[in-house]
């Protein structure tokens, strides 16, 4: 690594530049780091999402559902999303919904005290829409085979 690369410096630009929205949220939910990732996936700009809650990009009829886990995460440590892609809806900006897939990164004190949580996410809309697509044709075609059978 070059002198002037310290680890830090590196840490930074990658989180900086991922195409993948990497956002960090406090114990409470407030988003405290979003970049450019984020930015270009949900359609807000870091200074209007940081110091908001998570309730911009959570759809609001999820939102119960994840206040709990995430509480839940944040008292317990435990989440098997670190290991596991969690598939969920998310709202951008404007409001239109994207499919999106996520790691969750548990971020502890010195101590061992849960701070937050980071999440790596994906949008995986196209790939959705795709399997979503290839399902109906299956669907069709299964019922299409069902009535030949009844035909012979």
């Amino acid at each position: 690594m070059s002198p002037t690369v310290t680890q830090e410096w590196l840490c930074q630009r990658i989180v900086a530049e991922s195409s993948l929205a990497i956002i960090y949220g406090d114990q409470q939910g407030i988003i405290r780091l979003w970049n450019s990732g984020a930015e270009e996936m949900f359609g807000w700009q870091a200074r209007e999402a940081l110091g908001q809650s998570m309730d911009i990009i959570v759809p609001e009829k999820h939102r119960a559902r994840h206040w709990d886990g995430y509480h839940k995460v944040m008292q317990t440590g435990v989440t098997k999303y670190g290991r596991s892609a969690l598939a969920v809806p998310a709202l951008r900006k404007d409001g239109s919904r994207i499919s999106i897939e996520f790691f969750i990164v548990l971020v502890r004190d010195e101590e061992k005290k849960i701070l937050g949580c980071a999440a790596l996410i994906s949008d995986v809309t196209a790939r959705w829409e795709r399997e979503k697509e290839t399902k109906g044709k299956m669907a069709a075609l299964e019922s299409r085979i069902r009535e030949l059978e009844k035909a012979a």
